[in-house]
C-alpha cells in the first residue's frame, strides 16, 4: 500500500469512529436502496455538498461553490449532532419557546409574538469549530472537515437581550443555556450549549427566524435559532425551543466535555488533562482561496487569485499571498463588503511568466494582530485549524 493511501485510509477509519463516514457519495456511504432513498430525500436540495456524514446529517460545501460573500442556503455546509427536528407547517405556527430559570416570570413564547418584536438583521459567517480537522497530523477523531465547514448569510430575527428582559432577568444569572427539539442519537446526551451571560444580553445575538430573507430551511434550525456572532458554529442552536437562565456553567456533556480547548500548547498527539482544557468561544484568524483551485492548469501570464478571509469578532486588516513558498508576500486588495462578523473577500492579480508547478498561499491578518500561522496548534479534538492556506497549481506555456 503506497503512503498515502494508507494515510486516507487511516483518516476514513478515525472519521468512522468519531460516528461519521468521510465518504465521497451516497453510494458509497449507504449500504441498501432503503437507506440511499432516505438519504437523498434528508438532503434534497444538498446535492452538490459533500456528504461527511448521512445519519445525522453533516454536510460540507466544495470550495469552489465558495464563490460569494453571501453564501446561498442550498449551499451552506450542515453541521448535526442529533437528528434534524423537522415540524410540520402545524407544529410549526404552534411553535413556541420556553423561558425560564434565574428570570421574574417563566414564558412561553410564540414564534409570531417574535415575529412582532423589533427585528435585527447581522450579517454572520459561521464556521465549525472543527472546520479543517481533516488536515491535524496525528489525525484526531471526528467529521474529518476540510475546508468548506463555513458559510456567511444574513440572519433576521428577534434580540435574545429583548426575549430576556421579557422575562425579567434576576442578578443571580450567569449563563443562558440553549436547548433545541433536536433528537438525540443512541445515548448520546441532549445537545445543550450555554453563552455567558454578557454575550447573550449583545444586541448582535438574535434568535433568527429567517436566513438570507428566507423562513429558515430545517437543516438549518427552521422554526428558530440562536445566532451567537463571531463565535464557534456550535452555540448556534436550532430548532430552539428552551431558554434557560442558569447561575453557573451548564453541567452538560457538550459544555463540561466537548468543544474546549487547551488552556496551553501542548505537542502534537499530546494527552490533555480535563482541567486544563477551556470552553471555545470565538473563532479566530483565517483565510481560503478559492480561485484557483487546488490542481487548476493555467498558462503563463495573468491571473486572478481570491478567496475569503475572517476572524470571529475581529475584523480583516490585511491578506497576503505568495507564490514562493512564502519567500515573498505582496498585499491583496480587500473587497468592498465589510461588516463586523462576516468574513472579507479578497483578491491579487498574479503574473506568472515561467511554467512550473507553483504553491500559492494566503495570510491573514486581523485589526488585533493576530495572524495565521505557519504550523497548527495542535489539540485533541482537532478544533481551529487556522494555518496559512495552501493552493498548489501547474503553469505551462502559452
Amino acid at each position: 500500500m503506497k503512503k498515502n493511501e494508507s494515510r486516507h485510509s487511516r483518516r476514513d477509519f478515525i472519521a468512522a469512529a468519531g460516528g461519521a463516514g468521510a465518504a465521497i457519495g451516497l453510494s458509497q456511504l449507504l449500504s441498501n436502496d432503503f437507506e440511499l432513498a432516505f438519504a437523498q430525500n434528508v438532503i434534497k436540495g444538498k446535492e452538490r455538498l459533500i456528504v461527511r456524514s448521512m445519519r445525522p446529517e453533516d454536510l460540507e460545501t466544495p470550495v469552489r461553490l465558495l464563490n460569494t460573500w453571501i453564501t446561498p442556503n442550498d449551499l451552506f455546509y450542515v453541521r448535526h449532532h442529533s437528528y434534524a427536528a423537522t415540524p410540520d407547517e402545524k407544529a410549526a405556527k404552534e411553535w413556541s419557546v420556553k423561558i425560564d430559570g434565574e428570570v421574574e416570570r417563566q414564558l412561553m413564547i410564540s414564534l409570531d409574538e417574535l415575529k412582532r418584536m423589533e427585528r435585527a438583521t447581522v450579517t454572520v459567517t459561521l464556521e465549525c469549530a472543527g472546520n479543517g480537522r481533516a488536515f491535524y497530523d496525528p489525525p484526531v477523531a471526528g467529521i474529518q472537515w476540510e475546508k468548506g465547514a463555513v458559510g456567511t448569510a444574513r440572519w433576521t430575527g428577534a434580540r435574545l437581550a429583548e426575549v430576556l428582559k421579557k422575562a425579567g432577568l434576576k442578578s443571580t444569572g450567569k449563563y443562558v443555556a440553549l436547548d433545541g427539539a433536536d433528537k438525540p442519537v443512541g445515548k448520546m446526551p441532549d445537545f445543550v450549549r450555554n453563552v455567558p451571560i454578557e454575550k447573550a444580553l449583545h444586541a448582535d445575538t438574535i434568535l433568527a427566524y429567517e436566513m438570507n430573507g428566507e423562513p429558515l430551511p430545517t437543516l438549518h434550525g427552521f422554526p428558530l435559532r440562536a445566532i451567537v456572532p463571531g463565535w464557534e458554529g456550535a452555540y448556534a442552536v436550532k430548532w430552539l425551543n428552551h431558554i434557560q437562565v442558569i447561575e453557573s456553567e451548564y453541567d452538560g456533556f457538550f459544555v463540561k466535555t466537548a468543544y474546549r480547548y487547551p488552556n496551553k500548547r501542548v505537542a502534537p498527539g499530546a494527552a490533555v488533562d480535563p482541567k486544563d482544557m477551556v470552553p471555545l468561544t470565538g473563532l479566530i484568524v483565517k483565510s481560503f482561496i478559492n480561485s484557483p483551485l487546488e490542481g487548476a492548469v493555467l498558462k503563463t501570464g495573468k491571473f486572478r487569485l481570491a478567496g475569503f478571509a475572517w476572524a470571529g469578532e475581529a475584523t480583516i486588516a490585511k491578506v497576503d499571498v505568495s507564490i514562493d513558498n512564502g519567500s515573498t508576500w505582496a498585499p491583496a486588495r480587500l473587497g468592498k463588503e465589510r461588516e463586523r462578523y462576516a468574513w472579507q473577500s479578497f483578491e491579487h492579480e498574479l503574473n506568472i511568466t515561467a511554467p512550473g508547478s507553483y504553491l500559492i498561499m494566503s495570510r491573514a491578518t486581523d485589526d488585533k494582530g493576530n495572524m495565521q500561522p505557519v504550523a497548527p496548534q495542535w489539540n485533541p479534538s482537532g478544533y481551529l485549524w487556522n494555518v496559512i492556506d495552501k493552493v498548489r497549481i501547474n503553469v505551462e506555456g502559452a
